[in-house]
């Protein structure tokens, strides 16, 4: 047999004459994005913890169509004049009741106990150790991110103390104590001024806000913690398309091999299941070396 023009068809298993089309120009590169997604957050706000589930979700499905940027909007800069009437928050222990209130009503983990004992001087320690973490690598700053609000609100540890900050940080595998001293220099404050200023060119006066912007600078902001349908309707106006592509749902396995702890709440949200189903689709889904179950607060979590 002469004829080099040979292959094997990876769906039929057919080996054969190729055809004539053989030589195809391709572009491997993904599209970049369309829309540019601000996320403007605080490490301390119980509604952007409370947001997780919908916003990871949203990210799964739809994170091919944005860019995201996640700004710290400075929550908390000091007790020293602080007040917040509508919520009746006056001093740190009128915090913990607003906490439990949003941790039951969202059922992602809140202790907030630490209000009464051991409270947070300011939001702004955390802020900036994400800014120089951010700053080094954007994917490890939202793994720092993730791992102070567990540490902040599910386990109750006060994540404005720096030695918590430096635990935080080396348990991810980087050197704690130099980005905590770092993060406490007039660059890291630097940086969180930048991210002021950006929020408030944005119009930002509360967390979470999200803003989408499409490539003609036309967008939508959608304020407060709200549910999936109102973020996937966002995009769809600021793209102008009628239906969107959502990517497939990625396994139990590879999600919890990513984000290495994964609440009830967060399962329910991902793999549209009720909270009676959990143990069981964890079980389907993931070998017993895979996974410890636990549960904090009445809630169960998963952890790699």
């Amino acid at each position: 047999m002469s004829n080099n023009n040979m292959f094997c068809d990876l769906q039929t298993g057919i080996c054969g004459e190729a055809g004539e089309e053989t030589t195809q120009f391709i572009n491997l590169n993904p599209p970049e994005p369309k829309v540019r997604l601000y996320y403007v957050t605080d490490p301390i706000c119980s509604h952007c913890w409370a947001l997780e589930p919908v916003l990871r979700r949203f990210e799964e499905q739809y994170g091919h169509y944005v860019k995201l940027h996640t700004v710290m909007g400075g929550l908390l800069e000091s007790w020293n004049g602080f007040a917040d009437a509508k919520n009746g928050i006056n001093g740190p222990a009128d915090v913990a009741g607003h906490w439990k209130e949003v941790g039951l009503h969202s059922r992602m983990p809140i202790d907030g106990s630490l209000w009464h004992d051991n409270p947070i001087q300011s939001s702004y320690p955390p802020s900036r150790v994400y800014k120089i973490i951010q700053a080094k690598d954007a994917k490890l700053a939202k793994t720092f991110l993730r791992r102070a609000r567990e540490a902040v609100f599910a386990f109750n540890r006060n994540i404005g103390d720096e030695r918590v900050l430096i635990e935080i940080v080396s348990r991810m595998g980087l050197d704690g104590e130099a980005i905590v001293r770092e993060a406490g220099t007039s660059a890291g404050q630097q940086l969180l001024e930048e991210d002021f200023s950006l929020a408030r060119s944005l119009g930002v006066r509360g967390f979470p806000t999200i803003i989408m912007v499409n490539e003609d600078n036309k967008g939508v902001k959608i304020v407060g913690a709200r549910p999936l349908e109102n973020y996937v309707e966002g995009l769809r106006q600021v793209l102008a398309e009628e239906a969107l592509e959502p990517k497939p749902l990625p396994g139990l396995a590879k999600l919890l091999q990513k984000e290495g702890l994964l609440f009830a709440k967060e399962l329910e949200a991902m793999y549209d299941i009720q909270p009676n189903e959990v143990k069981t689709f964890v079980q389907e889904n993931l070998s017993p070396d895979e996974y410890a179950m636990n549960e904090i607060l009445d809630e169960t979590y998963i952890q790699k």
